[in-house]
């Protein structure tokens, strides 16, 4: 049953459709990137040249501006809106044709564990798609600063650390060294001493 899986996997995703899905990713952000870039140069002075952030973003440099950059901050609504709407609507779309595959297996343990690796996938993708709408696709609100770092390390630094958790646990060798390394009384010693 696998193998009939992967045949069809490997006939769907072909090389060349594989080629072209990572060179519009490439190319979307390339554009995406400049439009930001040239409107930033555009702006003629700074306040300061330190960002309050921990790396350089648009929306503390918008706020360094000493100058209207409405415009700037209305296309990174735009342009972040934009992007969000179809990889949101690719990863439904995708999930739709997974959940249609799923509900037409006939193995219940099939099904259990198409459903158990789909949910770890769904956690990971709504945690970043959620941090990533709550920075850029928002109008311009009252948030702090901080409360923009905090978002910005979530999906900078928390997640693409969750991810091998997330995954591994997935893994059957992964959860019998886990349930030892638990069970072992030197975990227990090694933790409390």
């Amino acid at each position: 049953m696998e193998s009939r899986f992967w045949v069809l996997y490997m006939v769907t995703m072909s090389r060349t459709l594989c080629v072209e899905l990572v060179f519009c990713c490439y190319l979307s952000g390339t554009v995406c990137s400049l439009i930001h870039l040239c409107l930033a140069l555009e702006i003629p002075s700074f306040k300061s040249n330190v960002i309050n952030h921990f790396f350089c973003d648009l929306p503390p440099i918008f706020n360094l501006a000493c100058y209207d950059v409405s415009v700037n901050k209305l296309m990174v609504f735009i342009v972040a809106d934009f992007i969000e709407i179809i990889t949101i609507m690719i990863i439904l779309t995708s999930y739709l044709f997974i959940l249609i595959t799923i509900l037409r297996m006939h193995s219940a343990q099939g099904r259990h564990k198409a459903f158990s690796t789909c949910a770890s996938h769904l956690t990971a993708i709504i945690v970043l798609q959620g941090t990533i709408l709550f920075t850029y696709c928002r109008p311009n609100s009252g948030n702090s600063a901080d409360t923009d770092k905090v978002a910005t390390v979530f999906y900078t630094v928390v997640i693409p650390m969750l991810n091998p958790l997330i995954y591994s646990v997935r893994n059957k060798d992964v959860k019998e060294a886990l349930r030892k390394v638990v069970g072992s009384k030197t975990f227990s010693w090694r933790i409390f001493s």
